[in-house]
């Protein structure tokens, strides 16, 4: 056999580099990597016909917008074969191949949502799907390079770093200062042209799958995921489109690295070229970010360059990815400049809080290496506290960045959207995951955290007039959103000045929280009047469940308040307004069976308050959103254990440090309340 191109030097200083940044440290630089772009067409003729099913007060839809297939380098370098197409025949209830993939691309496990979902996106990783494309096509221009055939697994990596075969076919496509020539061609022209193909190929599928009859029964959005890992540090985005008027190709974070970049592009591209062309972008995972995320990049920009960067991610950046299968970004405790009680819910699915390796605090700085596990974690890694960070910008800029509402997702990388069941997790990353052993692995792996403390991930909620794009972007926008842990929960969350307070037992609620108030995602002006305080009703239902599998009961329904002071401490206080904890009625708490799973005790189907603010201060904003948990239930990996004899479980089914048991949540989106006389935010 020939020897390959890559020499074991090399190829070991390539490895070494994926290995330490979670595979997206290189890149080249912007000036090494701009392949033309052509902006966003318009549309032609009528794109639907009308629903027959709409409601004027909102019905509630779930979905999932982050969603990885065959075309991300991630996926496809671990065998992943599930195509665009397949993504959203999983999101419609159909079976799917689940790996580990026969040679004729068979999936050997088959796996089906008991429920579809109502809307999906493939959003696959901007970065290499040119080089992927072309690697995994027979007949490519590059098909038979070295390079490719390394990234196939051709080119054996095991002798030369054992263990580590996947970081070893990463070195296949990706060089160090540039594309690699025999995968791209002179100029990098193959790859774009590869990217353009692969691009089209998806947009095809996303339209196939749009039901544009009345029926209205699934809705596909057009997007990508942007993904930037600059100092082993997690700040991703996906990208999502109203409808299919969108760029040529997509924008990636090695053309477009820092966030401002990405969204002037997506203007010049989409927004302003009268297409009708709309965009926004969603972050993910800022628990993995070292404080990246929603750090204040423009701090030494001139005042004006300072509110333009942060009016053009207000208005862009409406929503914020809080659940997914790489854990929950929603709270912390003990962390620095938090004032307020220990909140005892804020320990669920914390990916990096766990054996004796958990994340030193950031203390307002900013760190990196979270993508292996290292460097600190900060306040605003968490949703909860980059909401007052933007309480604060606003204060000190007129303008709040971070006026954003909530959304669950999974981040599958087995083309299979909305998979969120404990009761049958068939794992997160094809093969990475595909065995009982290797999900309930401890074994060191995405951010120094073994298999086993991934979870299945969340869902999205959106209130809105009919399953459309347009209703369902234009509820984006507004944010009237919110996140799940995998349940169907359906919480609402009304603020106003003149709610009524028996609005709980009156069949209007949702006609009064429109006209007296706003909506989760709204914001809340000041009062005409002194002296008085916000009212806010919350309002939830169970999820009903699937046949055979019914939804857990709910626990407790809280109104969590967050505010920042003058010497810049965060503040938080969390309110119990209906169930257990509430009041003089409070029970002992629900329990699970963990030889059965079978939970025991006492829960609610429906839950409902209204709550008046008894500390609200005129003088201050802050922010305002409904939580909602449910009774304990097992998790996942103990469902796992349970199904192997006891003498044969492997050690994570004993670990102290992995949960058996999980209480399943929703979150609102926030609703913001503006101080007396306050500039007020970007609505």
């Amino acid at each position: 056999m020939r020897r390959p191109a890559i020499t074991f030097a090399l190829f070991l200083l390539i490895s070494c580099v994926l290995l330490s940044c979670g595979v997206f440290l290189w890149r080249p630089t912007a000036e090494e990597w701009q392949p033309e772009v052509g902006p966003a067409t318009r549309l032609a003729g009528p794109q639907r016909s009308p629903c027959v099913d709409s409601n004027p007060l909102r019905s509630a839809f779930f979905g999932d917008l982050h969603v990885h297939t065959r075309h991300s380098m991630d996926a496809r370098s671990r065998d992943m074969l599930g195509s665009p197409d397949d993504a959203y025949r999983f999101a419609r209830g159909e079976a799917i191949g689940f790996g580990p993939f026969d040679a004729l691309g068979r999936g050997q496990r088959k796996g089906r949502l008991e429920r579809p979902l109502d809307f999906a996106a493939v959003t696959d990783h901007a970065e290499w799907i040119g080089e992927v494309n072309l690697c995994s096509k027979p007949g490519s221009k590059s098909y038979d390079s070295e390079s490719c055939r390394a990234y196939r697994g051709e080119i054996e990596s095991k002798p030369l770093l054992p263990g580590l075969k996947f970081a070893g076919r990463m070195t296949g496509i990706i060089g160090i200062r540039d594309r690699r020539s025999d995968v791209c061609g002179p100029g990098s022209a193959w790859c774009r042209e590869s990217l353009l193909d692969a691009w089209q190929s998806t947009q095809k599928a996303t339209e196939r799958w749009n039901d544009t009859t009345s029926a209205c029964r699934f809705t596909a959005f057009h997007g990508w995921e942007h993904s930037y890992s600059v100092n082993q540090s997690k700040v991703h985005r996906n990208v999502i489109f109203r409808n299919a008027s969108v760029p040529e190709i997509p924008i990636s974070s090695l053309e477009a690295p820092e966030a401002i970049d990405l969204w002037d592009r997506l203007d010049a591209l989409c927004t302003n070229v009268g297409t009708g062309c709309e965009v926004l972008t969603i972050p993910h995972n800022p628990n993995v970010s070292n404080g990246r995320l929603f750090e204040i990049t423009w701090a030494r920009e001139s005042a004006e360059e300072q509110r333009r960067q942060a009016s053009v991610r207000a208005r862009i950046e409406r929503l914020v990815e809080v659940m997914q299968i790489k854990g929950e970004s929603e709270c912390k405790n003990g962390l620095w400049g938090v004032l307020g009680a220990e909140d005892e819910l804020c320990t669920f699915e914390k990916l990096r809080d766990h054996g004796a390796d958990r994340p030193d605090d950031c203390e307002g700085k900013i760190g990196s290496g979270a993508l292996r596990g290292k460097g600190c974690q900060s306040r605003v890694d968490f949703a909860r506290y980059a909401l007052v960070e933007g309480l604060r910008e606003e204060e000190r800029i007129g303008i709040n960045p971070f006026q954003f509402g909530l959304i669950g997702s999974t981040d599958t990388h087995n083309a299979s959207p909305g998979d969120v069941e404990e009761y049958s997790f068939m794992g997160c990353c094809a093969n990475k995951d595909a065995t009982v052993a290797a999900r309930l692995s401890l074994e060191p792996a995405f951010a120094g955290a073994g298999n086993v403390m991934r979870n299945p991930g969340g869902l999205m909620g959106v209130w809105a007039e009919e399953n459309s794009r347009d209703a369902l972007f234009d509820a984006m926008k507004r944010r009237e959103t919110f996140a799940t842990s995998g349940p169907r929960i359906s919480p609402r969350f009304f603020g106003g000045w003149d709610l009524p307070a028996d609005l709980c037992e009156r069949g209007d609620l949702v006609e009064a929280g429109y006209a007296k108030g706003v909506p989760m995602g709204g914001v809340l002006p000041a009062a005409t009047q002194s002296g008085r305080a916000p009212a806010f009703v919350a309002s939830v239902a169970r999820d009903p469940g699937a046949p055979g599998q019914p939804g857990g009961q709910l626990d407790r329904l809280q109104i969590i308040k967050a505010w920042a002071d003058d010497d810049g401490n965060f503040h938080q206080a969390v309110h119990d307004v209906a169930g257990r904890l509430a009041g003089a009625t409070s029970r002992e708490p629900a329990s699970v069976d963990l030889r059965t799973c079978e939970p025991q005790g006492y829960g609610h189907d429906t839950l409902c308050a209204v709550w008046t603010d008894p500390d609200f201060d005129p003088s201050r904003k802050a922010v305002y959103y409904a939580r909602v948990v449910e009774n304990p239930s097992c998790r996942w990996s103990w469902r796992e254990c349970l199904a192997i004899p006891e003498a044969e479980r492997p050690e994570s089914c004993r670990d102290a440090n992995v949960p058996r048991t999980i209480q399943e949540r929703a979150w609102t989106s926030p609703i913001w309340v503006s101080e007396r006389g306050a500039r007020g935010g970007h609505q």
